[in-house]
């Protein structure tokens, strides 16, 4: 397995994408901190990168990636090895290069500039946001055996939690305006890591004061430690139940 892991991460970060995609991110993460004379402004303007397009980008390479190793994987099932071990090291090396490309990319910025608790909070946001849709991808892919519809899969996948989920939310709160639905949110904001990680790092920049009652309700909760452990947890969760399920089905999978 170790060795499948290694064989993975060195053909990924050897991978020309792979590379523009960390120097993207580095040079655009050091531009909008010299830019802005404050750090907090330097992250907000991060804010929109990490989630949007880490979580595409983590996605659709992820999604392309497992197309394209079919002739290897299946050189890989016909070894005498699990079917459990070789989808897991795939999971693991995809997870572990897209996380080092964002550490480097925008992590290493942010250590830079603003190395605080609101900096180490937006860093491991984003970690965790590129392993999800990794996750998440790997379900994608392993689900659909045509390439062209896996991939339209996976953008449709982002679409919904990067714009249709708000757009569904919205329509909810609009539709209940006159029922006291601020403490509901919290428990539906959990249903989209994106929404999540994004009220987690706007509380910690203080922005929940622009949010109104909503606002006040969310810093109450995820103010605390408590609500702290119970979204990053929740984070962990949403890690863990698409990699439990897109592992159950290559198992399962007749190749």
């Amino acid at each position: 397995m170790k060795k499948i892991v290694k064989y993975i991460m060195t053909d990924i970060l050897r991978s020309i994408i792979m590379i523009i995609y960390t120097i993207v991110l580095l040079a655009t993460s050091f531009t909008l901190f010299s830019l802005e004379d404050n750090a907090n402004k330097g992250l907000l303007s991060l804010l929109n990168i990490i989630l949007i397009i880490v979580p595409l980008f983590s996605l659709l390479f992820s999604t392309i990636y497992i197309y394209n190793s079919a002739e290897f994987i299946e050189l890989l099932v016909s070894q005498p090895l699990q079917r459990k071990s070789i989808w897991q090291s795939f999971s693991i090396g995809l997870a572990i290069s897209l996380s080092l490309a964002f550490i480097i990319g925008i992590g290493l910025p942010v250590l830079i500039f603003q190395f605080n608790t609101i900096g180490l909070i937006l860093i491991i946001v984003g970690t965790l946001l590129s392993i999800i849709f990794v996750a998440i991808a790997l379900w994608a892919a392993v689900q659909i055996r045509d390439k062209a519809k896996g991939i339209g899969m996976a953008i449709l996948l982002w679409m919904y939690f990067s714009l249709l989920f708000d757009g569904f939310v919205l329509f909810l709160l609009f539709q209940f305006a006159d029922y006291p639905l601020e403490k509901p949110m919290i428990l539906v904001s959990a249903l989209n890591p994106i929404d999540l990680g994004r009220v987690l790092i706007l509380l910690q920049l203080d922005i929940s004061a622009m949010m109104g009652y909503t606002g006040a309700i969310f810093k109450d909760f995820f103010g605390t430690m408590l609500g702290l452990s119970i979204a990053f947890i929740t984070l962990l969760v949403w890690v863990l139940i698409p990699l439990y399920f897109s592992t159950r089905k290559f198992i399962r999978k007749d190749l």
